[in-house]
């Protein structure tokens, strides 16, 4: 049973790049501990691109970004040393903690073109890890568990799902795969987990005889979900264990206001870190929104 159809609404994140905004969403803030969800592209970058498509220094807190890529290549540099090109079918899996700060660069689409195509995700820490130890890790294509049947090629990104369990350190239950769908081809959205959600990226998906477009997320309740796919698609599964109620701004996630209302404050005074490699620029902290008495959850 379907719980709630998200669309992506499409936001600017300058010098011409834009991305497929999905989670948060106003009805459903979070799917397990995935609390943020974007759709990067796909789009062209031509050669000589400004460094105003950059995405400058910048920090979180109390999560774990993912970034995985159907296309292009991205380079992240980050304040615990780290530097490392993201191409198709890796993982880079960068847990904030206590605080960390990076940038992402588009140097290939700079020197010779691109065309950037990917997601990236959020997933909140529990309350017991929000200020653990800030860490990076790099995984390659080839070390991602992968299988094929009936027509669906997987690659389980991280956690447990489909009998298999990926390299990504986490720390907290969850599931997040890619899934490559022949025309006619079922899948099976993986059971287990009280918030399941799929993604599809491009191409099209029926479930319970409705027809769901690519920029569209389905939140769907727990139980057997099986889906097929008219035509070649590419699908996002993912879902977990909740965390509980978060609270967001901007880059930083947090179960506490106050927690919030420091990190923002160390940013403002310039008390957290730049990349070595990449400390001659940041993005300033941004103007305060409305009030929002209720935390995410």
């Amino acid at each position: 049973m379907i719980e709630l159809l998200i669309p992506q609404r499409r936001r600017s994140l300058g010098g011409g790049l834009e991305v497929g905004r999905v989670l948060p969403f106003a009805k459903r803030r979070m799917v397990g501990p995935f609390v943020f969800f974007d759709h990067m592209g796909p789009v062209d970058l031509a050669p000589g691109i400004p460094r105003e498509v950059d995405v400058r220094p910048h920090p979180h807190i109390g999560l774990s970004t993912v970034t995985y890529l159907f296309s292009g290549e991205m380079v992240h540099r980050d304040s615990v040393g780290s530097e490392m090109s993201i191409r198709p079918a890796e993982v880079n899996w960068m847990t904030a903690g206590s605080g960390i700060t990076h940038s992402e660069r588009f140097e290939k689409a700079r020197s010779q073109g691109d065309h950037l195509h990917g997601i990236q995700a959020w997933v909140a820490l529990p309350t017991e890890f929000e200020e653990t130890e800030p860490g990076f890790s790099h995984h390659e294509g080839a070390d991602l568990p992968q299988w094929q049947e009936g027509g669906v090629h997987g690659r389980l990104i991280a956690g447990s799902a489909y009998g298999l369990t990926a390299g990504v350190k986490t720390h907290s239950p969850l599931f997040y795969a890619h899934l490559d769908l022949a025309a006619g081809a079922v899948a099976e959205l993986p059971p287990g987990h009280p918030e399941r959600a799929l993604y599809v990226v491009s191409g099209a998906i029926e479930l319970e005889g409705t027809r769901y477009e690519a920029g569209q997320m389905l939140v769907v309740a727990p139980g057997a979900s099986r889906f097929t796919a008219p035509e070649p698609a590419i699908v996002m599964v993912l879902g977990g264990e909740p965390v509980g109620p978060r609270f967001l701004f901007w880059n930083f996630v947090s179960s506490s206001q106050e927690r919030l209302e420091q990190a923002k404050a160390d940013w403002r005074a310039g008390r957290m870190k730049l990349p070595d490699l990449d400390n001659q620029e940041f993005i300033p902290l941004p103007e305060e929104p409305a009030p929002q008495p209720n935390p995410m959850s």
